[in-house]
């Protein structure tokens, strides 16, 4: 079906990652009317899309846009796109981002929809983009957003955030849909940084419901969380206020409360007793919250800031101590101010 809120320039987009998130942007921007790639590494995956109009690892039961294409092959998938999207693991994300810099052409728009940190060195996505790409004009798309309400058409929002204008008036018009709207945010390093610190979050609260805690118990976690995720957002130079918006406490809510998230399922199944490995290997797909929280406890530790969530989660998973902790650490923490926020 064509969506109505299509640009009025038909743009060529390459959207690299054949996952559920990549697979659902992709189609939207193909039913926009704009020439739509999906590139994914295995060809024998990006044939059997080709034949069934399906995503069959991810999306099984959603029929594709006819116009969507798909490609195996990077370079012919990229060729002379103007927007270049890239929904790839956080793990994979730079070996990517070194395989696609010489083949874009200067100026090109560059979306990242990774919710990560690369692991042991605290880059950001959009960062690494910075250090392996060109002359790119960088953006990134975070927020509240399970590709499986997105593809059935459920009212949806996002936020795309960059330093340069051409990114925030284009890529809104060429993303949205009828069903799928997207807004505007300059605070690009907060934008992210939201984006890959709710999934830590998301594990202690997978683990609370796992232990039986109930609604007043997810709602000082999720309240602390949205304060220490701007804590140490604030000490890192982003804006505070991105935080209120999509990608900070609408993404946090949106994580920490469903069983369609990766990290919940994740938290939920280490509460019921599984060890972390044995939980990741069941979800079978990227938990990118137990990276992350490495990285953050690591930056946390060594810029001082007091994140007890984070370090109350690290000693359950890492140091195997007792799951109870958690709810421990925030009984009897040393803060004892509300709202932090500052800009």
């Amino acid at each position: 079906m064509t969506n109505t809120n299509s640009s009025d320039k038909q743009y060529r987009v390459a959207i690299l990652g054949g996952g559920s998130f990549g697979t659902a942007i992709a189609n939207i921007i193909a039913g926009n009317g704009h020439s739509a790639c999906l590139w994914i590494r295995d060809q024998a995956r990006t044939q059997q899309c080709r034949m069934t109009r399906r995503n069959a690892a991810y999306l099984p039961d959603y029929p594709l846009e006819d116009t969507l294409t798909f490609e195996s092959d990077l370079e012919k998938c990229v060729g002379k796109c103007e927007v270049v999207v890239i929904a790839i693991p956080s793990l994979s994300f730079r070996d990517v981002a070194k395989q696609v810099a010489p083949l874009l052409k200067p100026g090109t728009m560059v979306v990242s929809t990774t919710k990560g940190i690369e692991f042991g060195s605290f880059t950001l996505m959009s960062q690494i983009l910075e250090q392996e790409l060109g002359d790119v004009k960088i953006g990134v798309l975070s927020g509240p957003n399970f590709a499986a309400e997105i593809v059935t058409n459920q009212y949806t929002a996002s936020v795309v955030a960059s330093n340069h204008q051409e990114v925030l008036d284009v890529i809104p018009s060429v993303f949205s849909s009828g069903t799928f709207r997207v807004y505007t945010n300059p605070d690009r390093y907060g934008v992210e940084l939201a984006g890959a610190l709710k999934n830590i979050y998301a594990i202690a609260t997978g683990m609370a419901a796992a232990l039986g805690c109930g609604h007043n118990t997810t709602a000082m976690i999720l309240t602390r969380s949205l304060a220490e995720m701007s804590r140490f957002a604030s000490e890192l130079g982003a804006d505070t206020m991105t935080f209120l918006g999509l990608a900070g406490m609408g993404d946090l809510i949106l994580t920490c409360t469903s069983d369609m998230s990766r990290n919940y399922r994740a938290g939920f199944a280490v509460g019921k007793g599984q060890t972390l490995d044995e939980a990741v290997e069941q979800i079978g797909q990227a938990v990118e919250g137990v990276n992350t929280l490495k990285t953050v406890k690591a930056k946390a530790d060594e810029m001082g800031v007091y994140m007890p969530l984070v370090q109350a989660l690290y000693a359950v998973l890492f140091e195997h101590k007792d799951i109870s902790c958690i709810i421990q650490q925030l009984m009897t923490g040393e803060a004892t101010t509300d709202v932090e926020y500052n800009r």
